[in-house]
C-alpha cells in the first residue's frame, strides 16, 4: 500500500480516538521559516508533495492540498496518483483543468496561508483558456476520498481558502474540533482561523502534533556547530546592532523583544549555521532585554563565536523544545513580538505582556550595509565565473549526447563548489528543458529526467552561498534550433526584465507599485504570469528574503536605497516550455526631485560612483564608511551605468526649490551573458538593444580577468557580443 494511504488510515485512527475532525498540516517550523530543517517536514511526510510552500488539510473523510502556481505541475505529479484536482466546467459541456485559465478569468486571491489575511503569497501561472467559452465553475467538491490528497491551486478565483474549506466541511460533517500544532502556526494565522471557525461553533484545539505520535522514523532536531562572521564582513558588530534594536524597543515603551524568525537571530548576532539545507542559520530563539540578551540554541557555539557573544554581552542557554514559557526566562514590562513570525504557542504564552509589532529586525536586514554590498559584489564574481564555465561548456555537451537535466544540474553544482569561496548552493537548482521548465519550481527526480537534445529550450535557476554573499540567477538556454513562438516569449520576458532594470521611482515605492512595470510587457504579447516578479536575496542567508517584494497582491513594505531583489519575469506555457530570466539587483540611489518644475543640473559622467547612498537615505549604512571592495565597485557599475544612460536612464540631478524626494533604480548585480540566440530582435527596441549591450559589456570587462581558460574568455566575448541597434 502508498505510504501516503498507510500513513492518512494511521492519522485518521488517531484523530477519532481524539475526537479531532480535521488536523491543518503547514509547511512551517518553530520560526516561521519558508525552508525548514527534515525534522520540520511533516506536510511533506503526510502528503507526498515536496514543495517548499503548501499546506496539507486532512478530516475524516477527505484530504486536500493547498499550494501556489510555482508548484501546481509539481504537485499534480506527486498527488497523481492517489489525488482529485476539481475541474472547470464551460457552457459547452467540455471540463479542463482548473489552471487553464484567461488572464481576464484568473484574478490573484490571498490564499497561500489563507488562515491570516495579508500573510498570503499567491503565485499563479496563467495558462491557455479558449476564448470564447463560459465562466469557468468548480466542479462540486466531494467528501469520499477515504485516502487521497486533492490538489488546491491557491489564488485561483475558483479554489475555496483552507478557510472557506473548513467552513464548509465542517458545517456538512457537523464537526466541532479542527487540530493545529500551535508550535508551527504564527499566531496571526491561527487566531483568524479561530475567529472564522468560532462562528459555527467549531473549536481549535492547538497543542496537538500528530507526527509526535505516527512519524515514528522523524529526524532528530538539528544542532549544527554555529560559527561566527567578523565584524568587517558584516559591516557592522553585534553590539551597535544590538543597540539599534533596543532604541526602537524604548521607542515603544517596551522591556524585552523575542526575536524567533531564524534569519534574524543569525543576522543580529553574526552568525551562522547548517541547521536548514542550504541556508546558513540555526534552530534558536534570542530575547533581547534592554540591559541584556540571551541566546537559546540547540547546536554548539565554536570558541570564535562564543567570544564574539561574550564580547557582546549575551548570553547562551539551551533551546526551549516545549516548555517555551518557562524555558525563556521573559522580564517582567512589556513584550515587542511579531505576530506574524512568532509561532502562537509562545506568543501565547507572553500574550498579557505583549506589545504586536513587526520585529525591527527585519527592516534592518533588509538594507544592505556597505561591506554586504561589497560582498555580493564578490559572490557575483565568483558565480559569473562558474556560469560562464557551465555555459561554454553546455551546447557542446548536449550535442555530444547522453546529457540529462539532473546531468547538467551536478555539471553547474560541480564548477560552483570548484570555487574556494563557495560555501553551499543557495537552493536546489530548478533545471527544467521544454515542457518541464513550465513547472516553475520543477525538480527533477530519477523517473522525470528528461534527455536533452541539441533543440528547444532550458531553464536553469540557480544560485551558490559564499562566504561574501549569496546568489540566484536564472537564464534561459537555447540548446539549438526553437520555434518562432519559443522566440516571441523569450523576447517579451527579457522586454519585462530590461524595463524593470530601466525603472526609476521615488525613494519608499513599494514592490506591488512596480510590478506591472514588467508585467505589462508580457501582457503586451498576449501572456500572463501570476508569480512574483521579484523577492529580496538575504547577505549569507536565505536566498528568499522579505519584508520587500515585487509581485501583484498587496506588500506595503517600501523599498530603499541598499535592499536586493531579483528581477524575474516568466513565461510558462504547459505542456510546451517555460521561460525565466533574472538578476539579482541592488536598489541604488537614481535621481533627486525637488519639485514639480524639474531643471537639470548635473549629470554622471564616465568614472563617477553611481551607488552613494546619502545617510538619511539609509539610515543603516554608515556614509562615513569607505566602500570595501577597493574599487571593485566602480568597475563594476559605472561603465554599464554610463552606458545605460544612453538606453533611457539619465544619470542626473533633477533639481529646484520647494520639496526633496530621492529617486531609486535597480542596478543588476548578476554577471552572466543572458543568451541572445532565441532573441526576435524585431520586438526589442533601440533603447532596450542599447540596454543589453551595455550589460553585456559589464560582464565582459568584469568577469574577463577573472577567467583562466583562454578558451571561456573567447566564448564570453562572443556571448557578449554587441547587438545591432
Amino acid at each position: 500500500m502508498n505510504n501516503t494511504l498507510e500513513r492518512l488510515q494511521a492519522l485518521r485512527s488517531e484523530m477519532r480516538r481524539e475526537k479531532i475532525d480535521a488536523i491543518i498540516f503547514p509547511s512551517s517550523d518553530p520560526h516561521n521559516s519558508e525552508y525548514v530543517s527534515p525534522h520540520w517536514q511533516v506536510r511533506k511526510w503526510i502528503s507526498g508533495f515536496t514543495g517548499s510552500a503548501g499546506t496539507a488539510v486532512v478530516t475524516l473523510d477527505d484530504a486536500a492540498l493547498w499550494t501556489d502556481s510555482r508548484y501546481f505541475l509539481q504537485a499534480e505529479e506527486e498527488l497523481k496518483t492517489h489525488s482529485l484536482t476539481p475541474t472547470l466546467s464551460g457552457r459547452r459541456g467540455r471540463s479542463k483543468p482548473i489552471n487553464t485559465l484567461s488572464a481576464e478569468t484568473a484574478q490573484p486571491q490571498v490564499s497561500l496561508k489563507e488562515c491570516s489575511a495579508g500573510t498570503a503569497q499567491p503565485q499563479v501561472s496563467l495558462k491557455e483558456y479558449s476564448a470564447g467559452t463560459a465562466e469557468p465553475q468548480v466542479s462540486p467538491l466531494r467528501g469520499d476520498l477515504e485516502g487521497s490528497f486533492r490538489l488546491m491551486k491557491s489564488g485561483l478565483p475558483s479554489t475555496p481558502t483552507i478557510t472557506e474549506w473548513l467552513l464548509r466541511k465542517m458545517s456538512a460533517a457537523n464537526g466541532r474540533v479542527v487540530a493545529v500544532d500551535g508550535m508551527v502556526m504564527n499566531y496571526a494565522e491561527v487566531t483568524a482561523l479561530q475567529d472564522a471557525l468560532r462562528k459555527i461553533g467549531v473549536s481549535i484545539r492547538t497543542n496537538y502534533d500528530a507526527a509526535k505520535v505516527l512519524w515514528k522514523d522523524r529526524p532528530a532536531l538539528p544542532a549544527s556547530e554555529i560559527y561566527s562572521i567578523s565584524d568587517a564582513d558584516a559591516g557592522e558588530s553585534v553590539s551597535h546592532k544590538l543597540e539599534r534594536i533596543r532604541r526602537v524597543m524604548r521607542e515603544q515603551h517596551c522591556d524585552a523583544h523575542i526575536v524567533s524568525d531564524l534569519m534574524s537571530v543569525a543576522w543580529t548576532l553574526n552568525l551562522r549555521g547548517d541547521d536548514v539545507p542550504m541556508t546558513p542559520v540555526f534552530i534558536s530563539y534570542l530575547l533581547i532585554t534592554l540591559d541584556n540578551a540571551t541566546l537559546y540554541i540547540n547546536g554548539n557555539l565554536t570558541n570564535e563565536a562564543q567570544q564574539q557573544m561574550n564580547r557582546a554581552g549575551v548570553a547562551v542557554a539551551p533551546y526551549p523544545f516545549t516548555r517555551l514559557g518557562d524555558d525563556i526566562k521573559f522580564p517582567e514590562g512589556r513584550i515587542l513580538i511579531d505576530p506574524d513570525t512568532t509561532n502562537y504557542t509562545l506568543y501565547n504564552k507572553v500574550k498579557s505582556s505583549a506589545v504586536p509589532a513587526p520585529s525591527p529586525v527585519i527592516g534592518f536586514k533588509a538594507v544592505k550595509n556597505q561591506a554586504e554590498i561589497a560582498g555580493f559584489r564578490r559572490a557575483m564574481l565568483y558565480d559569473g565565473v562558474a556560469m560562464v564555465r557551465f555555459l561554454r561548456w553546455l551546447k557542446p555537451a548536449v550535442e555530444q549526447g547522453g546529457q540529462t537535466e539532473i546531468s547538467v544540474s551536478d555539471k553547474l553544482e560541480q564548477l560552483r563548489r570548484e570555487c574556494p569561496h563557495c560555501l553551499d548552493l543557495s537552493f536546489s537548482t530548478i533545471c527544467g528543458y521544454n515542457a518541464h521548465g513550465a513547472i516553475v519550481h520543477y525538480s527533477a527526480t530519477p523517473e522525470s529526467n528528461a534527455a536533452l537534445k541539441p533543440e528547444g529550450l532550458l531553464l536553469i535557476d540557480s544560485g551558490g552561498q559564499y562566504d561574501c554573499g549569496t546568489t540566484d540567477i536564472t537564464r534561459t538556454i537555447a540548446l539549438g534550433s526553437v520555434t518562432d513562438e519559443m522566440r516571441r516569449a523569450y523576447t517579451y520576458v527579457l522586454k519585462a526584465n530590461i524595463a524593470l532594470a530601466t525603472a526609476q521611482f521615488p525613494d519608499g515605492t513599494n514592490g506591488t507599485q512596480i510590478d506591472v512595470i514588467a508585467r505589462s510587457k508580457v501582457w503586451q504579447g498576449g501572456y500572463s504570469y501570476l508569480h512574483g516578479t521579484g523577492h529580496g536575496v538575504g547577505w549569507r542567508l536565505s536566498v528568499h528574503e522579505g519584508p520587500h517584494a515585487i509581485r501583484l497582491d498587496w506588500r506595503p513594505a517600501p523599498l530603499h536605497a541598499g535592499m536586493t531583489v531579483t528581477d524575474e519575469p516568466g513565461i510558462y506555457l504547459e505542456g510546451k516550455f517555460g521561460i525565466r530570466t533574472e538578476n539579482t539587483m541592488i536598489v541604488s540611489p537614481s535621481v533627486q526631485i525637488e519639485n514639480s518644475k524639474l531643471k537639470i543640473e548635473s549629470s554622471c559622467t564616465a568614472g563617477d560612483t553611481p551607488l552613494r547612498p546619502e545617510p538619511e537615505a539609509v539610515s543603516s549604512v554608515e556614509a562615513e564608511n569607505s566602500h570595501a571592495d577597493g574599487g571593485n565597485h566602480n568597475s563594476q557599475s559605472s561603465i554599464f551605468f554610463e552606458q545605460s544612460s544612453q538606453a533611457g536612464r539619465a544619470q542626473n540631478n533633477l533639481q529646484s526649490s520647494i520639496f526633496n524626494l530621492q529617486f531609486i533604480q535597480l542596478e543588476p548585480l548578476t554577471l552572466c551573458p543572458i543568451d541572445t540566440a532565441p532573441i526576435d530582435p524585431s520586438l526589442l527596441t533601440a533603447e532596450e538593444v542599447e540596454w543589453l549591450n551595455a550589460y553585456h559589456t559589464t560582464v565582459r570587462e568584469s568577469l574577463s580577468p577573472l577567467l583562466t581558460d583562454p578558451a571561456d574568455r573567447q566564448w564570453l566575448e562572443e556571448a557578449t557580443k554587441p547587438l545591432p541597434c
